[in-house]
């Protein structure tokens, strides 16, 4: 893939979202970082600005459709866009008494219409510019529904299934489309489950994997193989099988 020189990330004032943006910070680079925290968001941005990169940051949510395309198109203006990251979300489960449908709408708001809010002012200019990848953050919890979480799992399912579908429908415009799927990540989002979290990786390491596989144009990049084995198996079942079994396990 061509080298991009202007990348956008949601979701980077923390998690994933922030080691990608430190790992993609360099000189020469411009960085588009917006996070719903406004001073973890300045502090990411000085970290990237020490490493050379030219920074913008807002803290418009993603889920204001109108607002956040206003954002990005005036960015786009500046400079192109050539890498889109749709990695902001919001996770909860069923393990405080259930799920409500006000939580449930607002994973769905984050997690889905997020990324729909990101990624579609940019796709006309890019399908003019005929170049542009767009990576869009699922999960391995997206392969089959839990019972802990179950509109987080739901949310990430309609990312990966949308991102891969995309990928053709975009493909003659010379528009790249990736779906990350990555399994247990050190984050402030899994740093309140209470329970085992087989095969945790680090932020920086689960980066660094990403930038390489997204400059490799991976169509699905999911990790760390043992999990995603273990998820496309769960998937692959009859759910008579599987529901049994998910029934006993741990809640978000």
């Amino acid at each position: 893939m061509r080298d991009p020189a202007c990348i956008l990330i949601t979701g980077a004032s923390s998690g994933i979202g922030e080691a990608l943006a430190l790992a993609y910070a360099r000189q020469g680079r411009r960085l588009l970082l917006t996070g719903r925290d406004a001073e973890r968001l300045t502090a990411v941005a000085a970290a990237c600005t020490g490493k050379g990169a030219a920074v913008e940051t807002s803290t418009v949510p993603v889920t204001d459709r109108e607002a956040f395309a206003a954002w990005v198109l005036a960015q786009d203006e500046t400079a192109p866009i050539d890498l889109v990251i749709a990695n902001a979300g919001i996770s909860a489960g069923t393990g405080r008494g259930g799920e409500t449908e006000e939580q449930a709408r607002a994973i769905f708001a984050t997690n889905l219409d997020g990324v729909l809010n990101t990624i579609h002012p940019l796709i006309p200019r890019m399908a003019a510019r005929r170049r542009g990848q767009i990576a869009l953050m699922a999960s391995l919890a997206g392969f089959r529904g839990m019972p802990g979480a179950p509109a987080y799992c739901a949310s990430k399912a309609a990312v990966r299934v949308y991102g891969e579908a995309l990928r053709g429908d975009l493909k003659g415009q010379g528009i790249s489309v990736n779906v990350i799927c990555p399994g247990f990540v050190r984050s402030r989002m899994t740093a309140v489950n209470r329970f085992p979290m087989p095969f945790l990786m680090d932020a920086d390491r689960a980066a660094a994997l990403i930038v390489a596989r997204l400059a490799a144009d991976r169509s699905r990049i999911a990790f760390p193989w043992p999990t995603y084995a273990a998820t496309w198996l769960l998937a692959a079942l009859p759910p008579a099988w599987t529901d049994r079994l998910l029934a006993r396990a741990p809640r978000k």
